[in-house]
């Protein structure tokens, strides 16, 4: 009894040590990925929001944008933003798990990490980096931060759907909408408009589609890359935004769900919801601690930080 005793004893303290192990190391690789992404930062013009800034565009993206930006808004630099909500882990099945998330975009140069922690069991994480930086997609699934499932990073396909990821959560940013940021507007109809964004010599499209109060509530892309194993298979997605609330002067939405569009109809893997946004601003001193835990953090960064309880 005692010899099986220290055996269980001693498998504990090397389990311990080896997830410990995991998450210093998935932490250092994701304080790597947030240097990189402030490194590739360029200076955005400050200028507030005025009415003349909507008036070059499409009629529903004017409506949208008198709706969700006041004039006088300042335009956002960066954003962290923190989610909870769950993911679908199968591509056939329904295999939902919960997950924690937190995400820092920056808006010149397009650019953001996602890092999140998904219970796979009790005391057995996933984590999961999705990241556009520079120009590169990158995807990257470690079970405990020590066995890597999936491992990719390139430009091509990957970039592309990684860039049509930035757009079409540029409604937690809506400044980014804005002339001079990038993205050109065209209508399709009277609430619907395609919105093209520029980054080095990669060039994506997404259909925007605007209720009756004037917000996004459907983002489009006809054809974007699914990953399945090692191979991707281009195919149309779409994403679900709702609950809009009001804040740091602008209207953004608090839930959303992302889905792919099979022939047999939506396929949702993500559903997720904003627990809190911290904001940075073209003049505010840019300073800001890149130190990011494997789930959200309780304390405040030293942005404009809206708690959403």
């Amino acid at each position: 009894m005692n010899i099986a005793l220290l055996a269980l004893l001693l498998l504990a303290g090397v389990t311990a040590l080896l997830l410990t192990f995991g998450r210093l190391r998935w932490r250092a690789a994701q304080k790597r990925l947030l240097a990189r992404l402030d490194a590739d930062r360029r200076p955005l013009e400050g200028a507030v929001v005025t009415p003349h800034d909507r008036d070059r565009l499409p009629l529903p993206v004017q409506r949208y944008l008198k709706t969700v930006l006041p004039d006088g808004q300042r335009p956002v630099a960066a954003v962290e933003i923190e989610q909870t909500g769950t993911f679908n882990l199968s591509e056939t099945a329904e295999r939902w798990k919960p997950f924690t998330a937190r995400q820092r975009v920056v808006t010149q140069r397009p650019g953001f990490v996602w890092n999140a922690r998904i219970a796979l069991i009790p005391g057995l994480p996933a984590f999961v980096q999705d990241a556009y930086l520079g120009g590169e997609g990158l995807l990257h699934v470690s079970v405990c931060g020590l066995l890597s499932k999936v491992h990719l990073r390139g430009r091509g396909e990957l970039a592309r759907g990684e860039l049509m990821r930035y757009l079409a959560e540029a409604a937690w940013y809506p400044t980014a909408f804005l002339p001079g940021r990038g993205i050109t507007w065209s209508p399709v109809d009277d609430h619907t408009a395609n919105a093209t964004l520029l980054d080095g010599d990669l060039s994506i499209t997404l259909r925007f589609h605007f209720d009756a109060e004037n917000l996004i509530d459907t983002v489009r892309a006809e054809a974007r890359g699914r990953t399945a194993g090692a191979k991707s298979v281009s195919m149309p997605w779409q994403c679900r935004l709702w609950n809009y609330v009001t804040r740091e002067g602008m209207r953004v939405p608090l839930e959303g769900e992302a889905a792919w569009m099979t022939p047999e109809g939506p396929k949702p893997y993500w559903r997720g919801k904003i627990t809190a946004f911290s904001y940075e601003f073209t003049d505010d001193v840019a300073q800001h601690d890149t130190a990011y835990p494997e789930t959200p953090a309780t304390t405040q960064a030293p942005m404009t930080t809206t708690l959403l309880r």
